[in-house]
């Protein structure tokens, strides 16, 4: 039985689309580059953005990051409350917690912005530990995982007892390597049609009831 539950933010605890997307084309009209058609920006949400920025427009490590520099200097002010609550999230953590789960959240996103946007939605309260990346560089979710290891003082004895939630394959690939299991959600469609199976997902829910029936059951 899972005892461990670990949240992604964007996609999974949030619907972050506005906020991000917004914050991109500034960052793309800064550095005087043409903005990506939304179907390629929609693929920025849940990656660490400057790998994204790389191998969706062929930057180099340096254009990169004066990018995730552009891109943060709309969305850190405006940009991360462009954003919702994923329905009935927030009280599924409640839910969740008072049943005597420890949860937590593991982004890639930095962190100083998760315990913002934590904070606005009503997630606090529910978590633990809210572990993310260091402010000027982007960890890669197996890091995250491993710190909210860590912060939780969990060893491998308890990696059965953990659970990963998230939206994208990077969460589910992420739990693999630090022998996790990960259920995908499709809350907003984020992730292309099949790459959460693919990548492995134990189940792939569509709300928060199912995503409740599977953690109550397993």
């Amino acid at each position: 039985m899972y005892r461990y539950i670990f949240f992604d933010l964007d996609g999974t605890l949030t619907d972050s689309k506005e906020g991000i997307l917004n914050s991109l084309r500034h960052a793309f009209e800064k550095l005087g580059k043409p903005a990506p058609g939304e179907d390629t920006l929609i693929k920025f949400i849940g990656p660490p953005l400057q790998e994204t920025f790389m191998e969706l427009c062929g930057f180099t490590r340096e254009q990169a990051f004066a990018a995730v520099e552009a891109f943060r200097e709309r969305y850190e002010p405006i940009g991360k409350f462009e954003n919702a609550a994923a329905p009935g999230m927030p009280e599924l953590c409640g839910r969740l917690k008072e049943a005597g789960y420890v949860l937590a959240l593991s982004s890639s996103k930095p962190e100083k912005l998760c315990v913002d946007i934590c904070a606005r939605f009503g997630y606090t309260p529910s978590l633990s530990v809210i572990a993310g990346s260091p402010l000027h560089g982007d960890h890669t979710k197996a890091d995250v995982i491993r710190d909210t290891f860590r912060r939780l003082n969990l060893s491998e004895a308890d990696r059965p007892d953990i659970l990963m939630v998230g939206d994208r394959k990077y969460d589910v690939l992420g739990a693999k390597e630090c022998g996790v299991d990960c259920v995908g959600v499709e809350f907003f469609g984020y992730a292309a049609p099949g790459e959460l199976e693919e990548a492995g997902a134990v189940a792939v829910v569509r709300s928060a009831a199912e995503l409740e029936r599977f953690i109550l059951e397993h």
